[in-house]
């Protein structure tokens, strides 16, 4: 015969349900939370990160010491890549080939590059609502909905820990309805004291192979003659530098667009040989390259492919 829960269980149950009901707190509150979280909070857990139809597992572990991010994490398939990062510097180590490639990082998270800034316009190209709570990892949250406009841009769907407000679950979301991408928590453990010792190497490195991608880059904030007539609604351009690679001898501009959720950076430079117009996807990733005179512009953001190309064509001198 089936059993039922107790009287006390049901009690408990409805207690805590109404207690998330009872939480009054907006969207907009919800959002800042969010992001105040995703600065300050240390944790470790498991992260499933689903994209292009195939899944990887990984093993995470973050701090922040004196507003520097310290982090680890480690592929659980595979070679068994780990990805340890301090601050913008990040080690990749690949025990497989007894090799470690030192690379630059910028000041993005690691896992949640995507996630809204203060300059999203809410009401003009978005609209974010609270949808419901539901469990993740564990753990109570709730579940926000933004959903955009138009075709420019992409949707997000974002469940917040009701108790930090950390996101432990994030999707992107196609013009037809399904995820594009996806980053779930399958357990975590927040607010906890990491020890130095959790982000060091798991394997010995002494005897490793050391390469560096470092870029030397002279970057220079600037007035740029390029500009955009016809960007898509509520993008506008948010930075633009002159940046300086060494090995290059023309320097490169770097113009970043945003709408305040999705960004797209624009690269100006000389035209090469080939003159073809090209584009490329990987993930939700979208670039657009073609000529414009004698320079080549190429556009390139989590966007969808319209969006990359319509900006790139609409890059003028002037």
């Amino acid at each position: 015969m089936k059993a039922f829960p107790s009287a006390a269980l049901v009690s408990l149950v409805l207690a805590c349900c109404a207690a998330l009901a009872d939480d009054d707190q907006g969207p907009g509150e919800w959002l800042q939370k969010m992001a105040g979280a995703v600065q300050t909070t240390n944790y470790d857990g498991t992260v499933v990160r689903i994209q292009n139809g195939s899944s990887e597992a990984l093993k995470v572990v973050h701090m922040v010491v004196d507003g520097v991010i310290r982090e680890k994490m480690i592929v659980q398939e595979g070679n068994g890549m780990e990805i340890i990062r301090n601050g913008n510097e990040v080690h990749c180590i690949l025990p497989d080939r007894k090799s470690v490639l030192v690379e630059e990082w910028d000041d993005q998270s690691t896992l949640f590059s995507t996630l809204p800034s203060s300059d999203i316009r809410f009401g003009s190209e978005y609209d974010v609502s609270i949808v419901r709570q539901e469990r993740v990892a564990g753990r109570n949250t709730v579940m926000l909905a933004i959903r955009p406009h138009d075709d420019f841009r992409y949707g997000h769907r974002i469940w917040l820990d009701y108790e930090t407000g950390f996101p432990l679950q994030t999707k992107l979301m196609g013009s037809n309805g399904v995820a594009i991408e996806q980053v779930k928590f399958a357990d975590i453990n927040l607010s906890q004291d990491i020890h130095a010792n959790q982000l060091e190497p798991s394997t010995d490195i002494g005897n490793f192979r050391w390469f560096s991608q470092t870029k030397a880059v002279s970057k220079v904030e600037t007035e740029s003659d390029w500009v955009s007539s016809d960007l898509p609604p509520g993008f506008r351009v948010t930075s633009t530098h002159i940046e300086q690679v060494q090995g290059n001898e023309e320097p490169v501009v770097h113009m970043m667009i945003s709408d305040g959720l999705a960004n797209v950076s624009v690269f100006i430079e000389p035209r090469g040989t080939d003159d073809s117009a090209r584009n490329a996807q990987a993930g939700a990733a979208n670039s657009f390259s073609l000529l414009q005179g004698n320079y080549r512009v190429t556009a390139v953001g989590e966007v969808p492919p319209a969006t990359a190309e319509h900006i790139a064509r609409s890059m003028q001198m002037k």
